[in-house]
Parts: C-alpha cells; structure tokens; sequence
C-alpha cells in the first residue's frame, strides 16, 4: 500500500510541525482540531513558518503556495476518513489517547494506519483500544518538527511487520531518519534524557554550583549545544515533571522522580520559555 493522504489530530506545536512537513513531503494533508480558533492558529502558525523560509530564500512563493494547498483543516475526525495514515499528536493524556484511536478505527479505511506523536503515553493501550492493533504504533517526533530530523519508530508486541516497514518508509519520504524502538515509557530519547536533566536539579539543589555554571559545563565540557537548564526551560518545567511522573509510575525507580525544586517550580508557574521564567528570565529582551 502506498501512503498518499494523511492524517493528523492536533495542530498545536507539534501537530503544525507535522502537517508542515507532510504537505512539504507532497503528501495531501487533513488536519483537525477540537475547535476553529485552534485551528486557525495552527495553520497561521504554519503559513507564518513558510513565509519565514521565502524570506530566507530557502523556499519560493510558488512552493509555499503549493504546500498550504495540500492542506486542508477541519474540526471534525471524520473527515479523516479517507486517510492512509493518521498521526494523532493531542495532549499527553492516555485515556484520551485511547479514546481518539477507538473513534479513529471506526471511521478510517481498513488499510489505514493509526501512529501516535506520543511522548509517555502507552502505545500498546492505544492498539488495544481498535479492532487494528497490528496497525498501530508510535511515531515520536522531536520539536521543532521542521528542523529535527530524528523520529522514534515505535512497534508494539502487536505492531505486524508489513506496517512497521511502511510506517518507517513514510518518514525517511519526509527527510527524516528514523530509528526503531520498541514500546517501553520513554522509547530511547527520553529515557536517557529525563534522567539526565532530573539530575542537573538535583545538583543544583545540592548547592554544588549555579545552574549558569552547569550549564557551560555540560556545553563546553560535553559539547552539547545547549545545558541542561536551557534546555528544560524550551522543552516546558511541567512537560519535563509529567513525563519524568508517567516513567516513575512505569519503573518505579527513583532516578525518575521529580526533585521537590522542579515540582515547585511548576506549582510557582515558571514553566519556562512559554511562561516568561523558569530557571531564567525570559521576560526582558
């Protein structure tokens, strides 16, 4: 089967990332969100993102025209209904999850296959939930979706073979470079990533060093292009804290656990980048 319409739920952040990509991969595009005002701001966020690469040169108004027509909006799920593929990308939320893929099974074509952008959530609960589970899994991709070129492929212990290596096809189609994991809270990514900025809070909390100096520490001495406080800052405080909770609950182990610091930080509402503070202030220029 080829994949020549496709799907997606959610225009937020990453759902906007995604039906960019798509439609600039020359893939027929429906995307629908709950509401029209959420709607109009994902597909302005997206003609905004195009008119920026016409700017820059590195895209022309003819091809910026051509993508946004192979994108189409709408509130409601079923005019999916024609979709080879449909990539869900809604709120961390597992029981909304499994209720979107249960409504999704009934109204896509037989043929279709259902992924998710999930970051925590449980695939294998969301395979369940249709009466497809071999042609569910999960497709992580990572923020900004337009730069960032991996995608975490994830098959389920139900997953079949053939829908994993189109799935897989799909995303190397888009220009990305995927990587095959297996369904487990946190796939490679995080699992190695939470772990690692749970950390840095601790050290900071320990009184070890300023968070300034951590994070060119871990620049200037690991080379990463940016620290650990930077970073949680652009991902979202209650982001890191949910995800770091979904994987405690999994392995309950306390690497996992949310430091008392980030917890406080979330309930102060310094969220980071999108709140104006988190561990700096973003609220001057």
């Amino acid at each position: 089967m080829a994949i020549k319409t496709v799907g997606v739920v959610g225009c937020g952040l990453m759902g906007s990332g995604i039906v960019q990509v798509a439609a600039q991969a020359g893939f027929s595009t429906v995307v629908v969100e709950a509401n029209q005002a959420l709607l109009d701001k994902g597909l302005a966020a997206i003609r905004r993102t195009l008119e920026g690469l016409v700017a820059k040169t590195k895209l022309d108004a003819g091809e910026k025209d051509a993508i946004l027509g192979r994108i189409a909006g709408t509130t409601r799920l079923e005019d999916l209904k024609a979709c080879d593929l449909v990539v869900e990308a809604i709120t961390e939320n597992q029981a909304l999850k499994n209720e979107t893929f249960a409504k999704l099974d009934r109204i896509c074509p037989s043929h279709a296959l259902l992924v998710s952008n999930t970051s925590s959530c449980n695939i294998t609960a969301m395979a369940a939930a249709t009466k497809r589970p071999g042609q569910v899994l999960g497709l992580h991709f990572f923020n900004p979706v337009p730069l960032m070129k991996l995608v975490e492929v994830v098959r389920t212990i139900l997953t079949d073979e053939d829908s994993f290596k189109l799935a897989w096809q799909w995303v190397q189609a888009l220009g990305k470079v995927p990587v095959d994991v297996k369904d487990s809270t946190g796939f490679i990514v995080n699992r190695l990533l939470i772990p690692y900025l749970l950390e840095a809070i601790r050290v900071y909390e320990s009184g070890l060093a300023s968070l300034e100096d951590i994070d060119q520490a871990m620049k200037l001495g690991c080379g990463h292009p940016m620290g650990p406080f930077a970073l949680l800052d652009l991902v979202g405080l209650d982001t890191a804290m949910y995800v770091a909770e979904v994987m405690f609950e999994e392995f309950r182990e306390a690497r996992y656990a949310p430091p008392p610091l980030l917890k406080r930080m979330v309930m102060a509402g310094r969220l980071g980048r999108k709140s104006g503070r988190g561990f700096y202030d973003y609220s001057k220029p």
